[in-house]
């Protein structure tokens, strides 16, 4: 998968994504993430990109043609046009079922916002698709550029050490991840559930499930709704307490 990020700030993206499990995707060729600096592609002569809103306000707004004249350029590099993305906070909120259609794709190009927003006629002449991580307003669209790029990233191939990795933490199959303990058995007089110790892996993943469904039910139930439950994992949640559509 190719990645392309436009951003006013291709060094605070490169620091994070030259770091951890995806620097080293992008160092074994597993994922191209690139950041493409928006300034690159402005026709102004001082690298300007923004200017004041017209009818007055606060704050400047990032010009269409350095936007466009920038994706445009990327999408020159593919083999096929890019699926465009623009980090805003007016967009779906992500969620786990959206990284995994989008892992699915070969090119992304994600658009990051900054200043007050974006000339509103690149985004009609574009069309991308708007995503937000949340709903807060911060400085700018490259933290959420990059939380969308590592979401996306982990869920390839050779990235992690296995499919399990991914498909057993929280929000992959709509349920919480269940609780995680290592070394030493007893620290400041709590035990390790015995279950983990005994060596037992059929008891250790019913465990592990029942877990999932408790912390779900207690901390998220709306997830519940979108969870694949079987008869059993109804029945556990109906024992203690908590009631499944």
């Amino acid at each position: 998968m190719r990645i392309d990020i436009m951003t006013l700030f291709p060094d605070m993206c490169n620091s994070v994504l030259g770091e951890s499990i995806i620097g080293r995707a992008r160092a074994a060729g597993k994922v191209e993430i690139n950041t493409v600096d928006i300034r690159d592609y402005t026709e102004d002569k001082h690298r300007r990109v923004d200017d004041k809103p017209y009818g007055g306000g606060m704050g400047m707004i990032l010009q269409a043609q350095p936007i466009f004249s920038c994706f445009n350029a990327i999408c020159e590099k593919c083999a096929e046009k890019p699926h465009l993305i623009y980090m805003t906070p007016q967009g779906k909120t992500l969620t786990q079922s959206k990284v995994k259609e989008l892992a699915k794709l070969d090119n992304i190009a994600i658009l990051c916002g900054h200043y007050e927003g974006v000339d509103e006629r690149v985004i009609d002449e574009l069309q991308p698709e708007e995503i937000s991580i949340g709903d807060y307003v911060l400085t700018g669209g490259e933290l959420p550029a990059l939380i969308l790029a590592d979401s996306i990233s982990r869920m390839l191939d050779g990235v992690l050490s296995g499919e399990e990795c991914f498909t057993d933490e929280s929000h992959y199959s709509s349920l919480l991840e269940y609780p995680q303990y290592t070394h030493p058995s007893v620290w400041n007089e709590r035990e390790v559930p015995e279950v983990l110790l005994s060596g037992h892996h059929e008891n250790v993943d019913r465990w592990r499930r029942q877990q999932s469904l408790l912390r779900t039910a207690q901390r998220r139930p709306d997830m519940l709704k979108n969870a694949e439950l079987t008869d059993e994992d109804k029945m556990y949640l109906t024992e203690h307490g908590y009631t499944t559509i």
